[in-house]
C-alpha cells in the first residue's frame, strides 16, 4: 500500500527525467560534440558526466519509488532530504555555470529550473507526511 503519494509522484518525475535525459543526450547533444575540432577526451568526458545524471536520476527515482511504499517514513527521512540537497546542489551548478560562462543562456534553463524546483517541493511535502502508526502512538497512554 502506497504510504507517501509526494514520494510516488517524485519517483515517476525523476525516472521521467532520466528517460528523457537520455534521450536528449543520444539524440540532440552528444551528435553534436562529434566534430574533429573536439578532442576524443573532451568528449568522452562530456558523454560520461551526461550519463552520471542519467544514472543518478534514475536510482533518485527508484529509491522514490521503494521509500513511496515504505511502512516507516521516518526511517526514509534522512535519505529524501539527502536527494533534496543533492537536486539543489545540481541546480546551483547548473545556474552558477550558466551565469559565470554565457549569461545570455539563462533563459534555456528555465524549464530545468522549474523541474527542480517542483521536484524539491514535492520531495519537502512527502517529508512532512506523517506516518499513521506514529499519530496513534502519540495519543496511545499505556506506552
Amino acid at each position: 500500500m502506497i504510504k507517501n503519494y509526494y514520494y510516488l509522484l517524485v519517483g515517476v518525475l525523476v525516472i521521467l527525467s532520466a528517460v528523457t535525459h537520455a534521450l536528449n543526450g543520444q539524440l540532440v547533444t552528444l551528435p553534436m560534440l562529434n566534430i574533429d575540432i573536439l578532442d576524443i577526451h573532451a568528449r568522452t568526458i562530456f558523454f560520461y558526466v551526461w550519463h552520471i545524471i542519467t544514472a543518478e536520476n534514475l536510482i533518485f527515482g527508484v529509491a522514490f519509488l521503494l521509500m513511496a511504499f515504505f511502512k516507516d517514513l521516518s526511517k526514509v527521512k534522512f535519505a529524501a532530504w539527502m536527494i533534496g540537497i543533492i537536486m539543489i546542489a545540481r541546480w546551483m551548478v547548473i545556474f552558477g555555470s550558466t551565469l559565470y560562462k554565457n549569461k545570455t543562456d539563462l533563459l534555456e534553463i528555465l524549464t530545468d529550473s522549474i523541474a527542480i524546483t517542483i521536484v524539491v517541493v514535492l520531495i519537502i511535502l512527502g517529508i512532512r507526511v506523517k506516518n499513521n502508526g506514529q499519530k496513534n502512538a502519540s495519543n496511545r497512554t499505556d506506552l
